[in-house]
């Protein structure tokens, strides 16, 4: 079994505070703030954007496995994700994810993307562990 690591620290009081995370054993390291989170501010990252880069990661992974069990070798799977921070029941809450994937593999058709797409949105790692999310949609293009 493997064990992976990340960690953050955060640094004073919310709206003032300011944190870093880390990942990988330093090899990604971001800033985040109250204003990157929840306010207008492009500079550092949030915990939801991470959560997005986990899950199109995982995602893309999982579905070119799945292509690849079909015999086919997929080009490239590539996956963008959205994380809506919304608020339910007065607290911050991941409302919904949009998955947009882009598949560029010869011998693959669409019907059979959408399977696959569908089976590597249920079956995930991280998907599975998202199950709380209210919403997560998937839309699946082929790439000619």
């Amino acid at each position: 079994m493997r064990k992976h690591k990340a960690e953050a620290r955060w640094n004073k009081g919310l709206k003032g505070g300011e944190g870093e995370v880390k990942a990988g054993n330093g090899a990604f390291t971001s800033k985040y703030s109250y204003a990157s989170r929840f306010g207008d501010s492009n500079s550092g990252t949030s915990p939801e954007e991470l959560i997005g880069a986990a899950h199109s990661g995982c995602f893309s992974m999982f579905l070119s496995a799945l292509i690849e069990k079909a015999d086919i070798t997929p080009e490239y799977v590539e996956t963008k994700a959205v994380v809506t921070l919304g608020e339910q029941d007065g607290a911050p809450t991941i409302l919904k994810i949009e998955l947009n994937t882009e598949v560029k593999a010869d011998g693959l058709d669409n019907e059979k993307l959408q399977q696959l797409a569908q089976d590597a949105k249920k079956g995930c790692p991280v998907s599975k562990a998202l199950n709380a999310v209210p919403e997560i949609t998937l839309q699946a293009t082929l790439k000619e």
